[in-house]
């Protein structure tokens, strides 16, 4: 018997119910894209605008200038190296805070999470105190004759400062959803612990591993405020594609947002990658 015949059969308070329902429903597919909707226009807006924005003539031209390829290239080489730092040192700081318990390990974990919401101009105030030639540390610096503000090497720390605890938090999720009755099965068989830890633990947390390592990238690659207070913004040598966007601005409208332009695609094509491994592993 279908819907309809058990409705015409049904008493007046199954009739009520089952009308009851179907206005709801009506409600639900009705009303709540139309409040989803502002929202999802505000953030999806500006993004058309700039793509429509793009004069392709243009677009060609500034993408063979010297400034944008220096820019991009900057930014993709400094950017993959600080997130192959945060995989490097985040690693093993994410496996602590995801298999152990200690005393201090809520400071520890909101210390992680500060740079993430902590304005970027204070992230490279605060790199400049640590490292600047009056830092805490310059005059150690000094000493063996090693400067580190206003070069690139600046650019990758204040990258790795600001983009590190995306992989970080990424990886201790990706680690605490590990069954460790596996890990446990495979020390019985005689494994060791470097290879328990390749191809179990990390190979069953791959896809957040690599989902951090990639969002550590993107983030890296829109990084700011920290990169231009620690970093400075010298064409060629420290000027990565925000900088040059926002130097662009001052200069040529049409090259800032050539430069915008690449770098929204590049963050999309990111972030499409981010999303297909997660529902891989899923």
């Amino acid at each position: 018997m279908n819907n309809t015949a058990k409705v015409a059969t049904a008493g007046p308070a199954y009739r009520t119910q089952a009308g009851q329902q179907r206005v709801r429903g009506a409600v639900r597919r009705t009303l709540l894209p139309m409040a989803a909707m502002p929202l999802l226009v505000f953030l999806t807006l500006p993004l058309v605008v700039l793509f429509f924005r793009v004069d392709p003539g243009a677009l060609v031209a500034n993408l063979t200038s010297p400034l944008v390829f220096s820019a991009l290239r900057l930014s993709l080489t400094t950017g993959a190296f600080a997130t192959l730092l945060t995989v490097i040192l985040g690693t093993p700081l994410a496996y602590l805070l995801a298999r152990h318990h200690f005393r201090g390990r809520a400071i520890v974990d909101t210390l992680i999470d500060l740079p993430m919401i902590l304005p970027p101009a204070v992230a490279g105030v605060a790199l400049l105190l640590l490292l600047g030639r009056r830092g805490l540390l310059g005059p150690v610096l000094d000493i063996f004759g090693i400067q580190i503000v206003f070069t690139q090497v600046a650019v990758v720390i204040a990258q790795l400062f600001v983009a590190a605890p995306y992989f970080v938090k990424s990886a201790i999720a990706g680690f605490a959803d590990i069954d460790l009755d596996l890990e446990h099965a495979a020390a019985l068989d005689g494994a060791g612990a470097l290879e328990i830890f390749r191809y179990v633990t990390a190979a069953l947390a791959w896809p957040s591993l690599v989902g951090g390592a990639v969002m550590t990238f993107a983030r890296a690659l829109g990084e700011f405020g920290a990169t231009i207070i620690f970093a400075g913004n010298f064409p060629g040598r420290t000027q990565t594609m925000p900088l040059a966007i926002y130097l662009g601005f001052e200069r040529d409208l049409d090259l800032a947002v050539t430069l915008a332009f690449v770098l929204l695609s590049v963050s999309f094509g990111v972030l499409l990658v981010v999303k297909w491994l997660l529902r891989r592993a899923g």
